[in-house]
């Protein structure tokens, strides 16, 4: 069995890796014992509304550091690192793409893969998009060529339907401690 805090949610608790033949023995213990357990699907959601980027989504090969707002792990500090002068002319110039927030206008659960538009004119995709139980409300994540204000308003084309949303400030639901 293997036990983990990664963090990977944005909320305190643990992944469990579990062999079959003692899967549904220990999550008997485990509610038994008044622990509240989690499947796959709220870890996603718990993810998204959290606004971490995951690989094979927000991050990926034609993706940058810097465009997932994640210049914060990079290590400035270093003199040197893999990649440091292609990472400096970015931060320089500015990244191409953005991490952006989207939030539905209703309760249809955005997918990624969704294009996004501003007026028109075609801005992205949502890399990642789900039902948000919070919020009550359809969220995504896109990397976007604009720069957009929160509160600015979008469409999505949403498995051949207009969704209409607008820009979200992120994360989409804080962490109370």
């Amino acid at each position: 069995m293997r036990v983990a805090g990664t963090g990977y949610t944005g909320e305190d608790g643990i992944e469990i890796a579990a062999p079959n033949e003692v899967a549904e023995e220990l999550l008997r213990a485990l509610v038994g014992a008044g622990i509240t357990p989690a499947g796959l699907g709220a870890r996603d959601t718990l993810r998204l509304e959290a606004a971490l980027p995951l690989y094979g989504h927000e991050l990926t090969l034609n993706s940058t550091t810097l465009e997932a707002k994640l210049g914060w792990v990079l290590g400035w500090q270093k003199p040197t690192f893999r990649g440091r002068a292609a990472v400096e002319r970015e931060r320089e110039r500015g990244p191409r793409r953005h991490l952006t927030g989207v939030l539905a206008e209703g309760r249809q659960p955005l997918r990624d893969g969704a294009l996004v538009r501003v007026e028109g004119r075609d801005v992205g995709v949502l890399s990642s998009g789900n039902f948000s139980p919070v919020l009550e409300r359809g969220i995504g994540l896109g990397l976007l060529d604009e720069n957009l204000e929160v509160g600015s308003p979008l469409e999505l084309e949403l498995r051949g339907r207009d969704v209409k949303a607008s820009v979200a400030a992120l994360p989409f639901v804080r962490k109370v401690k």
